[in-house]
């Protein structure tokens, strides 16, 4: 079909009624599981059209004509071979003696394979007494004529064989590969939609209708890339944008489908698709539910290559924060294939599935680097996955999802919205990495994780009550937020993880750092760490900090310890600042206002090369439990100069870290720093710092002991923990006042078209403005 073109009303294709987007989201969570898609409908006609192709072949296979005829077939040219041997031995055998000059020289041929009492009609060949002469010269048993003419005639009824089969042959090994074709292709269909349907693959620019089956009315869909609705809202057919040639269909079979699959359908296609399967009948329904009760009673280890992690975060590239950032690497090096890079085999890892947010246009505009957006998640996963393989070095075997989510510029963060655990199929839902997991339940409404699934590790990544004192009526803000926190992690965590004891105390806790560095990090240090050459230093520049321009991420204190070393009467020393966020304005201001040689430089990527030739790290925050450009700085070779504080307690343990405890130690160890070079670092030291060795503490922490999961008891009280919590987070106009956004309660019907609704924060957003947070700059003359 061309563009110009629409189907007719016979041929239209029809996705279900239409309903207003305020209909639709109205919609339980229930009722919509219920209700089929159109892709339930097309699965189930895929799967009777293979039933239909596998009953084609063996239907052939056991028909007695097509056996008989391909015995006969059979029969009939070995029968030729043998008939074309037995000739060409007969001219070898010729004698002069037996034949007559004046007679007339005749061969009589048969064709073979005859069979009955019938004989086959004779092709008879006469010579004339006048061509004898010709002959008697080839009938010499010596003669090279006879034996040219013997060979040629051997060759002649061998293509006579040859092309008699042929046709035959041809036309049976034509049937059998269409027979077989249709019946691979069918099952490639089923099983690309049974296994394959993740919302990594073609995502997905409009949703299906979930309201009829196939033939309703017809619907308008804006989708991207190879399917696109007019215009014009009139037009209702679906109208191929670009001609899908043969190759794009064998590289990649969803090309025959429109680009408006959705993640959310698929638990409803799957089980579409094995509905008719034994193993999804009833007894097997019960035997699962069997199975992962008694999995629960037992140990559990992310070790079993057989298990499926989904590692769900809130925040992703090419934003470059530490949430974006760690997940990331953690999801790589989990699902690192064994030996991969020729380094030394690991064990088999289990099927990792990284879910991240997905940003309205709006949003990407807010959080992203100037001039990078993405208009479908496909591109943006194509962004990770290369700055992943890049920065790793080995190739990712992950998948990547997405759920909807965001950017709330008054917290600096990104919030999901509507249901993530829908996002991922009852199927894959073993293991959960929640990245974050306050942050990420604080306003969740719909299913428990440790309902879906059967063992849920939290991994605490920020100190938010350090970010909630400094606003405005900071001590109500942190007692209500250090409540909340420890409400959702109890609800939706069988373990959680800090990586320092800066954060509060939680339930299930356990401490341990188990972020890393990849190697790239490690081969600068090995470099700095050579002797300089003769008349130069091994590192060119000074100091620096780098983090997001936010106040929480330590610009208080750095301005604090400055102004603190300048009135010390100590040098000052120009320091390098890189990093974008809200509050870079009045960090600017501040500085200025103070007079200090503080140079803002945007955000950059730590593994730079501008980066490499800073000597000194600077890093005074202390709302990181644990900071990974610390660690990427020490691994850089570089000085890192640190507060006494236990986000930074597994740093101490390095000779290059420099700890103070006030200004004047401060003052101290920085001109310490700037006078003297940086240690190399041991092979041991190295191997503390890398994300293999970070995985495997990842890997020990996250088991889960039988003894360690809630008793009856506990699991009662943390079901009505979450009934409450549910019921609160379910009020729209409850979930607006404590800042979850408006309409962010139902999950978007279009993942890559929806904008949020913009909102004015509300008190409980509400942060100082920048002249407050310029004079509290100002008035803050000592650390705490």
């Amino acid at each position: 079909m061309t563009d110009d073109e629409e189907p007719s009303d016979g041929s239209r294709v029809s996705f279900g009624s239409r309903q207003s987007p305020h209909a639709r989201s109205r919609l339980s969570q229930s009722q919509s599981a219920t209700r089929a898609s159109p892709l339930v409908s097309f699965s189930k006609s895929l799967q009777d059209a293979r039933k239909n192709a596998d009953a084609l072949v063996i239907s052939a296979q056991n028909n007695e004509h097509v056996k008989k005829f391909k015995d006969n077939l059979e029969d009939f040219e070995h029968k030729l071979k043998l008939q074309a041997q037995e000739a060409t031995a007969k001219l070898n055998s010729m004698k002069k003696s037996g034949t007559s000059q004046n007679s007339i020289v005749m061969q009589d041929w048969h064709f073979p394979g005859a069979s009955g009492a019938r004989r086959p009609p004779v092709m008879r060949k006469s010579y004339s007494a006048t061509d004898f002469s010709k002959f008697s010269q080839l009938l010499q048993p010596d003669s090279k004529e006879r034996q040219l003419v013997a060979a040629e005639a051997g060759k002649q009824l061998e293509k006579i064989a040859r092309d008699l089969t042929e046709g035959p042959r041809s036309t049976l090994k034509s049937c059998q590969s269409t027979l077989g074709n249709c019946q691979e292709n069918f099952q490639v269909l089923q099983t690309v939609i049974q296994h394959n349907l993740q919302p990594s693959l073609p995502l997905l620019k409009t949703k299906a209708e979930l309201s009829a089956p196939m033939g309703g009315h017809n619907t308008v869909f804006k989708a991207s890339g190879r399917v696109q609705a007019p215009a014009a809202s009139t037009a209702h057919q679906l109208v191929a944008t670009e001609r899908i040639t043969p190759e794009e269909m064998a590289l990649d079979p969803w090309n025959i489908l429109p680009g408006f699959l959705r993640a959310q359908e698929l638990a409803a296609i799957e089980k579409a698709v094995n509905s008719g399967s034994p193993r999804h009948s009833g007894s097997h329904v019960q035997s699962e539910r069997r199975r992962r009760k008694n999995r629960r009673k037992k140990d559990s280890t992310l070790r079993d290559p057989d298990r499926s992690v989904a590692i769900v975060t809130t925040a992703a590239l090419p934003w470059m924060t530490g949430t974006s950032v760690n997940p990331l690497l953690r999801a790589a090096y989990l699902s690192r294939n064994p030996g991969e890079s020729g380094e030394e085999p690991v064990a088999p890892r289990p099927k990792i599935t990284l879910m991240i947010p997905w940003l309205a246009k709006s949003d990407q505009k807010a959080v992203f680097p100037k001039g990078v957006t993405f208009n479908s998640p496909e591109e943006q996963e194509e962004y990770v996955r290369k700055w992943a393989e890049k920065r790793t070095g080995f190739e990712s075997n992950f998948k990547v999802t997405f759920y909807p989510g965001r950017y709330a510029p008054e917290k600096g963060s990104i919030l999901p919205v509507g249901d993530p655990t829908a996002y991922i199929s009852d199927s894959e839902a073993d293991v959960a990495v929640l990245e974050e997991p306050e942050h990420l339940n604080w306003y969740h409404h719909g299913q428990r994780w440790t309902d879906k699934f059967d063992h849920v590790v939290g991994i605490i990544h920020t100190n938010y009550l350090d970010y909630a004192r400094r606003e405005e009526q900071g001590d109500v803000k942190e007692k209500f937020l250090k409540a909340l926190n420890s409400w959702v992690c109890r609800i939706h965590c069988h373990k959680v993880v800090k990586l320092s004891d800066a954060v509060q105390p939680l339930p299930r806790q356990t401490t341990q750092f188990i972020h890393g560095v990849p190697h790239q990090f490690l081969a600068v240090g090995d470099k700095k760490s050579e002797p300089a050459v003769e008349g130069q230093q091994r590192f060119s520049r000074g100091a620096y900090f780098m983090g997001k321009a936010v106040w929480a991420k330590g610009y208080t204190e750095l301005l604090s310890l400055l102004e603190s070393h300048r009135s010390a009467g100590k040098p000052e020393h120009p320091i390098d600042c890189y990093g974008n966020g809200e509050d870079l304005a009045a960090v600017k201001a501040a500085s200025k206002r103070k007079d200090l040689k503080l140079k803002f430089h945007g955000a950059v990527d730590h593994l730079d090369d501008s980066m490499h030739e800073y000597k000194v790290f600077i890093n005074p925050s202390k709302s990181d439990v644990v900071a990974t450009t610390t660690a990427e700085a020490l691994a850089m070779g570089k000085w890192v100069l640190v507060q006494d504080h236990p986000s930074n307690a597994f740093f101490k343990t390095f000779p290059n870290c420099l700890v103070y405890k006030d200004s004047e130690e401060f003052s101290r160890k920085l001109e310490h720093a700037l006078q003297r070079d940086p240690k190399p670092m041991t092979a041991e030291l190295q191997r503390r710092l890398t994300w293999e060795d970070a995985t495997e503490r990842f890997l020990d922490v996250a088991e889960l002991k039988a003894s360690d999961r809630p008793g009856a008891l506990e699991t009662a009280v943390d079901k009505l923990a979450w009934v409450a919590h549910n019921t609160l987070t379910g009020i729209e106009p409850l979930r607006a006042v404590l800042g979850a956004g408006a309409n962010t309660l139902v999950t978007p019907p279009n993942l890559a078209d929806w904008e949020p609704a913009y909102q004015k924060p509300t008190w409980y957003d509400k942060k100082m403005s920048v002249e407050d947070a310029v004079d509290a700059a100002s008035q803050t003359t000592e650390v705490k």
